[in-house]
């Protein structure tokens, strides 16, 4: 799956959320939110694990 890098950055500001914070809410290791930031595909469980930090349905991050 790849997760859409310009609706993950809205959603970051929108929740006035650092990638930090991103990081520790989802339970990821920073360098793979880092490789999904940087537009890497990753795995089915990690899409919903950041959908699940950030409060919205995993079809709201995934690219179209």
């Amino acid at each position: 799956l790849r997760i859409n890098r310009k609706k993950l950055a809205v959603l970051l500001i929108d929740k006035d959320m650092k990638v930090a914070q991103l990081v520790e809410k989802s339970g990821l290791a920073r360098c793979t939110v880092s490789a999904v930031r940087g537009g890497k595909s990753c795995s089915p469980e990690t899409a919903r694990k950041l959908a699940e930090a950030l409060g919205v349905d995993v079809t709201e991050i995934l690219e179209d």
